[in-house]
């Protein structure tokens, strides 16, 4: 069998419909395994080499061990979202969607990828994630009704829930006014947990902060005020 042959049995039962569902599976298991090594390997190897000490080896070995968690982490939680989004339309009449099916899948998916261990990288991916919720939730208070069903491949979007009644001019100055009050707080609060708890911050967000805010205080000669930071 010739590779033009191959390429065609491949496709064909890429474009199925009856393996649509299983592959899809394995696509959002590539879709994690990719995209969490590309956002994770230059994020640690910038922090790992600029902020923790010892050989180079080590600190490599620290960089690839970052990048393989936060890739399977991805993986497994596209695969398992996706798992139990199918699981949950099979098991109903008709096997349609309803509104409470991405949140059931997203809980699941979510304790047993990320709810079970405390890590490093646990916590700034669920931190990340939670952040973004608090942001939209805003959003969702004060935009008015709308289109938000799965239409053409897309995600909704087109509206929120109108949950605060108020008028155009109201809600615009709370557009604009949302995002100066969330990042004053969130830094604010954050400066003063440095100052006072540190240990309460993650060990990656303290140590950044310690090289940036407390460091700049101490040096005795040009090389540890210029050069190099201790």
């Amino acid at each position: 069998m010739d590779i033009s042959t191959l390429q065609a049995t491949a496709n064909r039962i890429l474009l199925d419909p009856h393996y649509h569902a299983p592959l899809s599976l394995l696509k959002a298991l590539r879709n994690g395994l990719v995209y969490g090594t590309k956002v994770r390997f230059p994020h640690a190897l910038v922090m790992i080499l600029l902020f923790r000490s010892g050989p180079l080896p080590q600190k490599l070995s620290s960089v690839l061990k970052a990048t393989r968690q936060h890739a399977k982490n991805l993986a497994t939680f596209a695969f398992l979202y996706k798992a139990f989004m199918l699981l949950q339309k099979s098991i109903r009449p008709g096997g349609k969607e309803v509104k409470s099916d991405s949140f059931v899948a997203g809980l699941a998916g979510g304790y047993y990828v990320f709810g079970r261990s405390r890590s490093s990288v646990n916590q700034q991916i669920v931190i990340y994630v939670a952040a973004r919720v608090v942001l939209a939730a805003a959003s969702l208070a004060v935009q008015p009704r709308g289109d938000n069903e799965l239409l053409g491949g897309q995600y909704g979007g087109r509206g929120g829930m109108g949950l605060l009644s108020m008028s155009d001019v109201s809600r615009e100055k709370v557009r604009r006014n949302a995002w100066p009050v969330f990042a004053s707080l969130s830094w604010g609060c954050v400066m003063w947990l440095f100052r006072y708890y540190p240990d309460m911050l993650q060990p990656s967000l303290r140590s950044s902060m310690t090289y940036l805010y407390d460091n700049a205080d101490h040096w005795d000669s040009f090389r540890n005020f210029l050069v190099h930071n201790k």
